[in-house]
């Protein structure tokens, strides 16, 4: 099964990775930002959850170390976490700033940083515009809206875009059908461990 989530993920990494090339001008991703993996929850399937651990089988002996470490010590800040709110924590694979199992990593890692829609249908622009990068080039804070004339002043071939990359929408029943997989239960990555 683990097979058919590859060839699933091989398909939809190139059309997100189509995605970030048409949106050039606005995205400031680069290897040793690790903005997104700082403060997250990290949703996480079953079989997202399974392809990690396939990469992180693949990790030299120490980093495999410091990576359990982290996620006990995160368990621990868990149980300690007033239940009402969302626990938000570092990714454990994050180690110098990158990611350890970078070509193993989920489907909100590959999407994180184009624009998509809220569940109600409205813009929803990666947090990280909020620290000058994606989308900060083109968005209004105030307006809460893209300026076309800042589009317009960077003579950019496309416009901003919004994507349908939203997670939900990426571990729907008909990818699952079509690839010959499932995706199992969802929850936040902590919780697998």
């Amino acid at each position: 099964m683990l097979n058919n989530y590859e060839r699933y993920l091989s398909f939809i990494t190139g059309k997100i990775e189509s995605f970030f090339e048409k949106q050039k001008p606005y995205i400031f991703c680069k290897k040793g930002c690790s903005a997104c993996c700082k403060k997250g929850e990290y949703p996480t399937s079953n079989i997202e959850f399974n392809f990690y651990m396939k990469g992180f089988s693949e990790l030299d002996f120490n980093i495999q170390k410091e990576i359990k470490e982290k996620i006990e010590k995160i368990k621990i800040e868990k149980r300690n976490h007033n239940k009402d709110g969302i626990f938000l924590y570092e990714c454990p694979f994050l180690t110098d700033n990158s990611c350890a199992i970078y070509n193993f990593r989920g489907i909100k890692c590959r999407t994180f940083g184009l624009i998509t829609k809220s569940k109600e249908g409205k813009l929803k622009l990666p947090f990280c515009h909020k620290l000058g990068l994606n989308y900060s080039n083109v968005y209004d804070e105030d307006k809460n809206t893209l300026l076309t004339e800042k589009f317009l002043e960077l003579k950019a071939e496309i416009p901003p875009k919004i994507f349908s990359v939203e997670y939900d929408f990426l571990t729907k029943d008909k990818f699952q059908e079509y690839y010959d997989f499932k995706f199992g239960d969802k929850k936040p990555l902590i919780d697998w461990f």
